[in-house]
Formats: C-alpha cells, structure tokens, sequence
C-alpha cells in the first residue's frame, strides 16, 4: 500500500488520534460548544485534486477562511460539504468522526498559517 493511501486508511480508522497538520483548517466556530470536537478541513487534500472555482464558485465558498456559515443541516441537505460528501461521491454526512476529529479545544484557523483565531470564531 502506498503511504499516501495507507495515512489516509489510519485516519479514516482512528479518527480523533490524528492532529490537525499544516495547511489545514480547522473549523470551530460551535463544535466545542456543542459538546463536538472541531472540524478538520484538509484544504490542500481537496486542492490537489479539484480546482479552486469547483468549491469556491460552483459550491458557494467564499475564498476567506472563516466567512462561511455552514451547518450540519446545510451539509445534509447537499449544500457545502454536502454536494460531495452524499455516500455516492465521498462518505456522507453521518460518519461525523471522519470530519470532527480535531483535539477538543483546538482553536480555528489555518494550522502553521498566520490567520489562527481565538476560540469559537469559525
């Protein structure tokens, strides 16, 4: 198995064990006040793989970090995150663990990236 395959086969199997890397973003802008730990976006996982305008035009990402009010419900109902991530394309929307996996009380921002926030701001 090649690393690259075999780093994501450990994440998928031990979520919350893996720590938010560099280039990440982490989102948390409610997780740790819903008893939920934040959300790990693995930007550059996602940009490798998919031009910029696929996320930041055709799915309605604005291009800051932090200016997007997504939900659980938004994603559920195949906006955002959603229009993928439906179990046909990518998993879906009820493997929480995959996508709440950072540390509880990781603050939001861009993990190695001047743009970290306090608490609760994504």
């Amino acid at each position: 198995m090649k690393t690259g395959a075999w780093l994501l086969a450990l994440a998928l199997l031990l979520p919350g064990i893996l720590h938010a890397e560099y280039g990440d973003v982490v989102i948390n802008k409610r997780s740790d006040a819903n008893g939920m730990r934040p959300v790990v976006f693995p930007h550059w996982f996602h940009r490798i793989r998919f031009r910029c305008k696929v996320c930041h035009h055709e799915l309605g990402f604005k291009m800051r970090a932090g200016a997007n009010e997504v939900l659980m419900t938004d994603i559920i109902d195949g906006k955002f995150c959603g229009m993928c991530h439906n179990d046909t394309i990518a998993w879906g929307p009820e493997r929480c663990e995959i996508c709440h996996s950072a540390i509880p009380g990781t603050p939001a921002g861009i993990q190695g990236g001047a743009q970290t926030s306090g608490p609760g701001r994504w």
